[in-house]
Order: structure tokens, then C-alpha cells, then sequence
């Protein structure tokens, strides 16, 4: 089976001037962003830019205003219809909803919950058999996300650091080309975010696709170039990491003094006194 080559492939998301209304608010104004398979992008900016209702598009949970031609303004991997779940295999999508109804099922398993990734489901279903292959890529998976350590534990008694290297997991057994990453460090203390950043490392350099949607640029790892501004519902710039995580646009979109310093490729953010 020949591959397509990335510069031939469908772009992994594509909005063409993308309207979202909730209730009687305009969230989301004329957003145009195209992110190519390959291309690690973050996607930064305040609480109430638009970002959830962004990641609410690709999960089909908020669906654009249709237009008068016909034209769809949103597509996933070249696709104008998709069903999540049957998407998996091209795009895992990592949000912190999850996390709280696995938690909520008794006795699961770190390698229960990650396998469960394969049916879509909090849990193995009953009448569903699981093969020494989707162990095998449970494990896999695990390894991919630094999270091999993990795979006799509870998953309830997971800290929320760990938590978040199983969900990573959990999306990687379907092999996807890209993970779509929903504000993975929130709640996270230093140490837990050392290890999820680490993680994120590892999987950009192992080829896969990091879309991370996040108002932290500590979480804006060096394999991460582009970067895309969002202020308001609207995109407010578009452009290289060296270009835009700098105190003066970062500033201006959260409203803020803001001091960014660089070490080693990390960056930091501070809040300057008024």
C-alpha cells in the first residue's frame, strides 16, 4: 500500500471562515486556520478566547453556521463529515472531560482504561474480546507516553499528572497521525508538568502531530514552531514561536504586562506589576 506524502495529504484541520454561535453570542468570528499533517502547532490565548468552543468544533459538540452557497467551513483530515469516534484512528483527541468519567468507573484499570480506547467506551464491553495485539499496543502506547510505569495501577488512585499520560495513551492505541491536546497541564504541579511535558516531547519526536490548545506557554514545547493567537473569538495573529511568544503580542492578547524569558528552549511567563 503506497503512503501519501505529507505535502500531498489532506490537511489534518481546515476552517474556512468558521462562525459559532452559542445561545444569541457570536464565540467564534470568521476564524480561517489550516494546520498540515506534521506541523506541531499550539493554539494560545486567554480563558473565553475561543479555544473550548474551537476543540467543541472538531468533536462536533458546536457546529459552525451553515452557509448560503453550501460551502462547509469546517473540515477534519479532508473530511466534511466525521464521526469522533471513527476518527480515532487519524486524530486522538486528549481532553480533560475524560478523565473524570474513567474515574467514576469501579475497579478500572490503568491498561482497562487505555484499552477502552479502542471501543470508544469508558469501559471493555461485556460481549468485546481483548486480543494479546491490543495489549501488546496498549503497552505500546503506554511507552510512547511515559506512562509504562503505570500499567498495574487503579486508575482511580492515579495522581492527575498520571492521569494525563494514560488519557494520551488511551488515544494513542488507535496509532493516530496527530493528537489534538485540550489544556493537558491544568491542575498539574511542577513535577507532574515536567513529566507531561516530557511525554509531548517524545511524541513529536516520534513523528506524531501535536495540535495543543493551552494558556500556558511553558506547555509550548521547542518542537512546537507555529503558534496562532486567539483574542475574543477571533484569531488575533498566526506565525513562528520565535515571532509571537514574545512579551509584546503575548501582552497585548491577555491584557497584561507580560515578561517571557527562554532557557534552553523553555520558556517562562511573568506577570509584571502595574
Amino acid at each position: 500500500m503506497s503512503i501519501v506524502p505529507a505535502a500531498e495529504a489532506a490537511p489534518l484541520i481546515e476552517l474556512d471562515h468558521a462562525c459559532v454561535i452559542r445561545g444569541q453570542v457570536r464565540v467564534l468570528h470568521e476564524l480561517n486556520l489550516r494546520i498540515e499533517q506534521g506541523q506541531h502547532t499550539a493554539i494560545l490565548g486567554p480563558n473565553g478566547c475561543g479555544k473550548s468552543s474551537f476543540i467543541k468544533l472538531i468533536t462536533r459538540e458546536l457546529y459552525p453556521l451553515a452557509r448560503a452557497d453550501g460551502h462547509v467551513p469546517v473540515k477534519v483530515m479532508g473530511q466534511t463529515r466525521w464521526q469522533v469516534d471513527r476518527l480515532r484512528a487519524q486524530l486522538g483527541i486528549v481532553t480533560g472531560d475524560l478523565s473524570s468519567n474513567l474515574s467514576d468507573m469501579p475497579g478500572l484499570s490503568v491498561e482497562e482504561a487505555v484499552i477502552s480506547g479502542f471501543f470508544a467506551s469508558y469501559v471493555v464491553p461485556a460481549h468485546r474480546d481483548v486480543t494479546d495485539t491490543m495489549r501488546q499496543r496498549a503497552r505500546h502506547a503506554l511507552e510512547l507516553a511515559r506512562a509504562l510505569p503505570l500499567l498495574g495501577r487503579s486508575y482511580a488512585q492515579l495522581s492527575a499528572g498520571e492521569t494525563r499520560r494514560v488519557l494520551i495513551a488511551r488515544a494513542l492505541v488507535n496509532q493516530p497521525k496527530a493528537l489534538l491536546l485540550d489544556e493537558p497541564s491544568t491542575g498539574l504541579d511542577l513535577i507532574s508538568r515536567h513529566h507531561l511535558i516530557d511525554s509531548m516531547r517524545h511524541l513529536a519526536q516520534q513523528g506524531i502531530t501535536l495540535v495543543l490548545v493551552t494558556h500556558h506557554i511553558e506547555e509550548v514545547i521547542p518542537e512546537i514552531d507555529r503558534v496562532v493567537l486567539m483574542k475574543g473569538g477571533r484569531i488575533f495573529a498566526d506565525g513562528t514561536r520565535a515571532d509571537l511568544l514574545q512579551s509584546a503580542p503575548l501582552s497585548e492578547v491577555f491584557g497584561g504586562s507580560i515578561d517571557v524569558t527562554e532557557h534552553g528552549g523553555h520558556l517562562q511567563a511573568h506577570v509584571l506589576s502595574a
